[in-house]
């Protein structure tokens, strides 16, 4: 690892290491804050200089500056009143450098303004960077006057963790009676927050650069066995190939050449020329259900579908942590009793091959909730034994999908061996022309929930009343999607001009962060004897998580950017909710509580993103601090990983307090300029565990 780096861009201002230790407040206990009064004034004389004109508006910031309710420090300063003459001189010092200050910044000024215009953008940069010299000297000051304590660390937890995903306990949820596959469902309620790192396992690797890491993983890095690979049932596991340090996917395998056929099988039933032609068709999203390990979608991304794997969680063998590994969209999703946390007519596909999941049973309310994830014209593909049954049992149960599917006004398009594609109507007249009673009913404006949130599944038909109701064959093709025309902005209550300053922003914003990280990945990671240069980014970053994707802006720019990545797009659901847009526009997400753990396996991704989501949590009443948020990003981020924070000044500086307690390298950081948003890049270190 190289050493830490700090960098000021466009008026940057170069922070030192130190920390202010009363920053994670909301973690102190009563005994704390006692003590943090008693030690309230020594600590005001020194952390004055940080922010030197409070002290002229000392008395009258409890009320302003402080700790809110949920636990997120607004301000990091306690003000207290000097008491002994060696404080007092101490001040009067600081406040005499701070007059001088004053009177030259004033006097450089006047002096610049009464420069002629053809040179006074040179003199302008000069005094910028007096500024910051200034600035600098003031805040080392600040620094060396308080001292070098520090917030302490965290523990790193036990090797039971190694793998952990919280809010998924199987065995906790059979002892409360859960079962029928509902013991694999997500329960957030109880849980208590370990707040500790989680390490990598033994023998952890960094992930190969994608596209080769996509057909190459280290076996170390899942938690699967080589008797699980090969004694498994599944064709996708059977047809791995292995050697001791990793599982290959390579093309030249039977399992990839299975797949090629398959789709283009797919493509053919639908009465498309080949797999290349499903873009032409409308289909640009895919939602595979019990994917294996994302064999189909890793296929299908050279023909620029986006597919999203979902999966039970499973304590071994995890479809959803390999398809992740493999750099690939994934996360924990069950489909046995609760909604899944999408909008109604979220995907153009919906893939189940030997899935797991019984269609025919609980009364087809699951075949209910896959025609509200489908979007109008969309299209179910299932591949199963049973389409194919020869006993009367099997062949009950699946008559009863293929007679479920015509009260959910899907046809039936082809059959083949064992795989059926149907077609999802594009007409809403469709429901009112059943027959009376023969099938679910529209659901009411009450229960026809844009966005729900793990609800309880309903026996009702949704999406019918939304206005986003367009046939997937109506919608502009991929990638042209990812820009919304304006009557498509309408629906969503947006303005053109609105949408177009948001994707300008984002796109100066993906310029700046690749100037800041390239350098640093680069020369964390430099080429490899034998290897060609490899295109920035340089390192492995290809699974990205934006904690508060807003309008998609930010996958946008980096696609528009050429950055070969996939991004899990989450709108928070303290936020506006317009996971709708994103999904609509070609891209994936997800809605999420970052109170609530992710449903992710540890380690599945390279940066994470968070704009404005600090300030977004801090304006809410919630059961969570800075400090759960951040632990649960280190959770999910790979070792090496980045992270990318946009947000005001004091969120800022509350972030990177934490990063000494995370053991963050904080490596940049940046005031935009015509802005008042801060930025922090940080990266997770690589902890090796022991060998035992």
């Amino acid at each position: 690892m190289s050493r830490p780096l700090h960098r000021g861009i466009s008026g940057g201002i170069r922070i030192p290491d130190s920390s202010p230790d009363s920053w994670d407040s909301q973690m102190k206990d009563k005994t704390e804050k006692e003590d943090l009064d008693r030690r309230g004034s020594s600590d005001q004389s020194s952390l004055s200089l940080k922010f030197p004109l409070r002290l002229f508006f000392a008395y009258n910031s409890h009320s302003k500056y402080g700790v809110t309710e949920n636990g997120f420090g607004t301000d990091p300063f306690i003000v207290g009143t000097p008491r002994n003459r060696h404080k007092l001189t101490l001040l009067f010092l600081k406040c005499s450098l701070i007059f001088i200050v004053i009177l030259v910044l004033t006097g450089s000024f006047w002096w610049t303004i009464s420069i002629s215009t053809s040179s006074r953008g040179h003199i302008y940069h000069g005094y910028r960077r007096l500024q910051e010299k200034i600035v600098s000297d003031l805040l080392d000051i600040g620094e060396f006057s308080r001292g070098t304590s520090r917030l302490k660390e965290l523990e790193f937890c036990s090797q039971e963790f190694e793998n952990y995903v919280p809010c998924f306990n199987v065995s906790e949820n059979l002892a409360l009676g859960y079962s029928d596959g509902n013991e694999f469902d997500r329960q957030c309620g109880h849980e208590l927050k370990q707040n500790c790192l989680v390490l990598p396992p033994v023998n952890y690797k960094i992930p190969l650069r994608w596209p080769t890491g996509r057909d190459v993983i280290w076996f170390a890095n899942v938690k699967i066995t080589a008797q699980e690979v090969l004694s498994s049932g599944s064709l996708t596991k059977r047809m791995m190939m292995l050697d001791e340090e990793q599982i290959s996917f390579r093309s030249a395998s039977p399992m990839f050449d299975g797949i090629e056929d398959y789709s283009h099988q797919i493509a053919e039933m639908i009465g498309l020329r080949n797999e290349s032609n499903f873009i032409q068709a409308g289909v640009r999203t895919i939602l595979d259900i019990g994917c294996g390990y994302g064999s189909f979608g890793a296929h299908l991304f050279s023909s620029q579908l986006l597919t999203m794997c979902i999966a039970n969680y499973e304590p071994s063998g995890s479809q959803v942590q390999l398809t992740l590994e493999r750099g690939l969209p994934a996360m924990i999703a069950s489909f046995m009793s609760k909604q899944l946390p999408y909008p109604s007519l979220s995907f153009d596909m919906l893939h189940c091959a030997r899935c797991g999941i019984d269609w025919d049973q609980k009364d087809g309310i699951l075949l209910i909730e896959a025609d509200r994830l489908l979007k109008p014209g969309g299209y179910f593909v299932w591949t199963s034994p049973l389409t194919n049954a020869r006993n009367k049992e099997n062949q009950k149960r699946w008559k009863f999908v293929q007679d479920f599917a015509v009260k959910l006004c899907w046809e039936m398009l082809s059959q083949q061996d064992e795989t059926v594609v149907w077609k999802k109507t594009s007409k809403r007249n469709c429901y009112a022309s059943r027959k009376l009673s023969s099938g679910p009913s529209l659901c009411s404006k009450v229960h026809d929930v844009e966005s729900p949130y793990y609800r309880e599944l309903q026996n009702c038909i949704g999406g019918t009343q939304s206005n986003r109701w367009i046939s997937v064959e109506d919608r502009t093709t991929w990638p042209s999607r990812a820009s919304l025309s304006k009557k498509e902005l309408a629906i969503y209550g947006l303005q053109p001009e609105e949408f177009a300053e948001e994707t300008e922003n984002w796109r100066t914003a993906v310029r700046n962060y690749w100037s800041l990280l390239s350098p640093l990945i680069f020369s964390d990671h430099p080429k490899r004897p034998g290897e060609e240069d490899p295109p920035p980014p340089y390192n492995m970053l290809r699974n990205v998580l934006d904690m508060n994707a807003h309008f998609g802006g930010f996958n946008s720019a980096l696609l528009q950017a050429g950055k070969s990545v996939w991004v899990m797009n989450v709108v928070p659901t303290s936020g506006p909710n317009n996971l709708p847009l994103i999904l609509d526009r070609g891209f994936v997400g997800v809605l999420h509580d970052w109170c609530e753990a992710f449903p992710s396996y540890p380690r599945t991704y390279d940066l994470v993103h968070a704009a404005g989501l600090l300030s977004l949590e801090t304006t809410q009443q919630r059961r969570c601090s800075m400090l759960d948020i951040f632990t649960e990003i280190d959770r999910l981020l790979r070792p090496e990983g980045w992270i990318i924070i946009r947000d005001t000044v004091p969120q800022i500086e509350s972030a990177r307090a934490l990063t000494t307690r995370l053991k963050w390298d904080a490596r940049v950081i940046e005031i935009e300029s015509d802005s008042d948003q801060r930025l922090l890049i940080c990266q997770k270190p690589f902890f090796k565990k022991q060998a035992s």
